[in-house]
């Protein structure tokens, strides 16, 4: 019992070190399981992959720890297992966090340790995320329905393009009209939405359409093939960024290759007048344009409208609100965003709810503004239908 307590004493000193008190995989605060075959610490989500995967873990307050176990983990840690499977992660490659939903955090561990992805030796055939080209198949969801249909995508890096088609099948992309979409690097955003889409591997891409910000809804049976489209697009982003900002840092730009949404949800809206008939819509908060958007529905491949967010100093404002007479609402828990130019009410089923899109909105609203959006703001509200 007394070498139990030893070891385990041991092993929880090392776990303050400044390395090792974070999961190896997803960055998670004071892991509390170690590998003794990898000689890394991580938290338990991410053990349970690494247990998937026939890696030796253990709890470290919980399980047995030998004295031939606790030198091993004593001699490693996270520090060396980075430096030897992260020794050459590309930097447009997807680190997962904790918040991360589990496709990306099992395809990084299995990059990292089955595939040896990133140990710095040359891959051949290389790396299709590598090449600056990519086709395929994925699963989409129609733009009117609810049904998901085969289509062939095209990643081309040189021209900045995602392109897709209509037709399943390849002989005939010749003789089609064409492709469906013509998509530019530029614009595009791309972000794992499991939940939202119905399927583990479900991944969200949008892009620019004329003054429409377009949704398309993906997924493929397999989870490597998701995420190595994921990080395909990644790259042609990270391509692109370098082009047209050459003398940009990393630091700068990788935080611009993809972004997921900061808050995103139900509320109920009324119109201008607050006097309308309160409607339910889906609401998105993308706090790298300053855009919240709102949909008739969660899936919809169009936004109904979309409201700007700028800053206190030019007049913008959030704070929760009560109204007493109103049509239609059945939520209590109102969100007052104020413009230049115009008021907004929105409408929370839960007071949990309505904190976090103060506390949402309330951050975006304390970020400066970009030089872009100082000189070309948006519009307060974009066309509103519903």
């Amino acid at each position: 019992m007394a070498n139990h307590e030893r070891n385990t004493n041991i092993l929880l000193q090392l776990i303050k070190l400044p390395d090792n008190s974070r999961c190896a995989e997803c960055g998670a605060p004071d892991p509390e399981w170690a590998s003794y075959t990898l000689g890394m610490f991580v938290c338990l989500n991410c053990s349970g992959i690494h247990r998937s995967l026939s890696s030796r873990v253990k709890s470290i307050k919980l399980d047995y720890w030998d004295d031939k176990m606790v030198e091993f983990m004593k001699s490693n840690g996270n520090a060396k297992n980075r430096a030897l499977y992260e020794k050459a992660v590309p930097p447009y490659y997807y680190r997962p966090k904790e918040s991360d939903c589990v496709v990306l955090k099992e395809q990084w561990i299995r990059a990292k340790y089955e595939r040896m992805e990133f140990t710095g030796e040359t891959k051949y055939p290389p790396l299709s995320y590598t090449t600056g080209f990519y086709e395929g198949m994925l699963w989409k969801k129609g733009k009117e329905n609810t049904q998901f249909l085969k289509r062939k995508f095209v990643l081309s890096e040189r021209e900045f393009t995602l392109t897709y088609y209509n037709k399943e099948n390849v002989c005939f992309l010749q003789e089609s009209k064409g492709p469906k979409a013509l998509i530019s690097i530029k614009d595009i955003n791309a972000t794992f939405q499991p939940e939202k889409i119905g399927h583990p591997n479900g991944l969200q891409i949008t892009y620019q359409d004329d003054d429409h910000t377009r949704n398309l809804y993906v997924y493929h049976e397999s989870p490597q093939e998701i995420v190595t489209w994921y990080n395909a697009i990644r790259a042609a982003r990270y391509a692109y960024l370098r082009t047209a900002y050459p003398t940009g840092r990393d630091t700068e730009l990788i935080p611009k290759i993809t972004r997921n949404y900061l808050k995103e949800g139900y509320m109920e809206k009324t119109g201008p007048l607050q006097k309308e008939p309160f409607k339910k819509r889906w609401f998105v908060l993308d706090s790298q344009n300053r855009k919240l958007f709102y949909f008739k529905g969660q899936l919809d491949a169009e936004e109904l409208g979309v409201v700007f967010i700028g800053t206190e100093k030019k007049g913008y404002s959030v704070k929760e609100c009560v109204l007493k007479h109103a049509q239609g609402n059945k939520w209590k828990w109102g969100v007052m965003v104020e413009t230049p130019k115009r008021q907004f009410v929105f409408m929370c089923e839960q007071d949990r709810e309505q904190k976090e899109w103060l506390d949402a909105l309330k951050l975006v609203l304390s970020r400066p503004m970009s030089p872009l959006h100082q000189w070309c703001p948006l519009a307060d509200w974009l066309p509103s239908t519903g």
